[in-house]
């Protein structure tokens, strides 16, 4: 895998920081897009959206990291930016600017978690290229050996990350593993592509509502899900992602059996998106 493609200095960059720029960007070209096709905001908005996402998720990620492996040090490394905790200090981040810029919260978070799902597919390949978060051993013709991964695929890696492997296979044998990386970037695209259809079939409903009345006498309006629907089917399909794609990971912290931190934080993302999704329907929609 690739270290390093250039330095800028004393400065290296690397695969994965080129990618995590790249992931950054698409996000915000399709946060920009979502804005403008639902009518709710513009470019100004969507700059600092992202920016807040950025910056609580890099620094969620870090935490998360330090408090799972209780070194408090790892927050000044390079490495060790966690999806789960950048997602949640990230969207704590995200809802309060969105409520400082006086945007209507749930349309603007279908817009931007469309683009969270595209961005998240772009970094996963960042992580692939340094060899970071590979699966365990596989004999499938596209499996991968990480030679230079973070750390390299070496049974005696496999082995510390709790992975059963035979007895006779020296510590240094370097093995062939599932590229979990890319398997997310493949599921995050789909997402992706199903959330953006979502988007834009709610944008166009909007152009030209219809309603009805509900038994409660209120209006509703006619063939289009409540605002938040979008939001709710992306996070919520990136959540069951990361569940399936858990039990093929190369991990050490699965303190629950064999379930991962992250198995149970996706089980209760899915818990809570169900019960907003109860919520809202109860709800008039409102556009």
């Amino acid at each position: 895998m690739i270290r390093e493609l250039f330095h800028i200095g004393s400065f290296a960059v690397s695969p994965f920081g080129l990618m995590l720029v790249l992931a950054f960007f698409s996000a915000y070209w399709q946060m920009r897009r979502g804005l403008k096709s639902l009518g709710i905001g513009d470019e100004e908005d969507a700059s600092a959206i992202l920016f807040a996402a950025g910056v609580g998720g890099i620094l969620g990620g870090k935490i998360y990291y330090a408090v799972l492996y209780r070194d408090w040090h790892l927050l000044y490394s390079r490495s060790g930016l966690v999806w789960y905790g950048g997602f949640i200090l990230a969207t704590l981040a995200v809802v309060w600017t969105v409520r400082k810029r006086r945007l209507p919260v749930w349309p603007t978070v279908d817009a931007a978690t469309v683009g969270l799902a595209l961005g998240y597919a772009v970094g996963r390949i960042g992580c692939f290229l340094v060899g970071d978060d590979y699966g365990i051993p596989s004999h499938l013709p596209w499996a991968v050996a990480f030679k230079h991964g973070l750390p390299p695929s070496t049974a005696g890696n496999l082995r510390y990350f709790g992975v059963e492997v035979a007895n006779h296979i020296s510590n240094e044998t370097l093995m062939r593993v599932h590229p979990t990386q890319l398997y997310e970037t493949s599921a995050a695209l789909l997402i992706w592509f199903l959330g953006a259809r979502l988007l834009k079939h709610r944008s166009l409903s909007a152009a030209r509502p219809r309603y009805r009345q509900t038994p409660s006498g209120s209006l509703m309006l006619k063939g289009q899900p409540p605002a938040g629907t979008v939001a709710t089917v992306v996070l919520g399909l990136l959540a069951v992602e990361r569940f399936l794609v858990e039990f093929l990971r190369a991990k050490d912290d699965r303190f629950f059996g064999s379930l991962t931190l992250a198995q149970l934080v996706s089980f209760g993302v899915v818990a809570v998106l169900a019960l907003l999704w109860l919520h809202r329907r109860r709800r008039p929609a409102t556009g």
